[in-house]
């Protein structure tokens, strides 16, 4: 482990309540693969926007039919979610590899559920947000306009291709096994998890792509709509992150209740 990984590591620990746990090869390990995978997904999402962008773009274009375009669309938003797929199954075969090089595992290995890795007021938002941009999907459908009528449609593939990249990796964080040795690598084991799954469920991919892809083209009354989820989104983050207890609290509830 690198002096600046230490550094990292220490950092990791300190923000999250865990000023007298050591810094391990295994966490440095860990927390390096997260890095890398969340900048890859980043990036996933990312190219999903600029790809939307285009096939909206295209779609303006009489040279472009709408249904090819609707195809390309539909083929990178499956090769999107095929890479997501892959970087939640690197990261947890980086876990494994880590896991491996221990002397020993936990004996009481926790493998949380839903309710630890995610929790109720997190998975309630992220239904309500994804249902929220379908609602407004749809809502764009019925509008007499043929462009917005398109990018409704370009809006609906995408949304639900960000819906199914995060089911995905929700999928495999709840099944990946425990890598642990002690009571302190297990309670970081399931912070991981935790912030992890908030991570996959975070709501700005969800927020973006309708004003990207329709503000400017839909009518007023849907601009409206559009960024007053927005900003509805923005206060039940702040309140739910508020109201929700810190990562390490859940992780020492879930492992008492174990």
């Amino acid at each position: 482990m690198t002096s600046s990984d230490e550094q990292s590591a220490r950092a990791w620990l300190d923000g999250r309540g865990l000023p007298d746990a050591p810094v391990t090869d295994l966490l440095g390990a860990r927390l390096a693969a997260r890095r890398r995978a969340r900048i890859a997904d980043a990036l996933v999402l990312a190219a999903l926007i600029i790809v939307a962008s285009l096939a909206q773009a295209a779609s303006l274009n009489d040279s472009w039919s709408h249904r090819l375009v609707l195809l390309v669309l539909a083929a990178a938003t499956a090769g999107l979610l095929v890479a997501r797929l892959l970087i939640a199954r690197r990261l947890a075969a980086a876990d494994r590899r880590a896991g491996a090089a221990l002397p020993r595992r936990a004996a009481h290995a926790v493998k949380p559920g839903w309710r630890v890795v995610l929790g109720r007021a997190h998975a309630a938002f992220g239904l309500v947000t994804l249902s929220i941009a379908v609602v407004l999907a749809l809502s764009a459908l019925t509008v007499p306009d043929a462009l917005v009528r398109q990018g409704a449609v370009i809006l609906l593939v995408a949304v639900l291709g960000v819906a199914a990249g995060t089911a995905v990796q929700l999928r495999q964080l709840l099944t990946s096994p425990v890598v642990a040795e002690d009571e302190t690598s297990l309670t970081v084991d399931v912070i991981m998890r935790i912030e992890d799954a908030r991570e996959s469920t975070a709501p700005s991919v969800l927020w973006t792509l309708p004003v990207v892809l329709l503000c400017g083209f839909a009518p007023l009354w849907w601009n409206v709509a559009a960024f007053g989820a927005v900003a509805l989104g923005v206060a039940a983050t702040a309140l739910i992150h508020v109201r929700t207890p810190a990562s390490l609290a859940t992780a020492r509830q879930a492992m008492i209740v174990r």
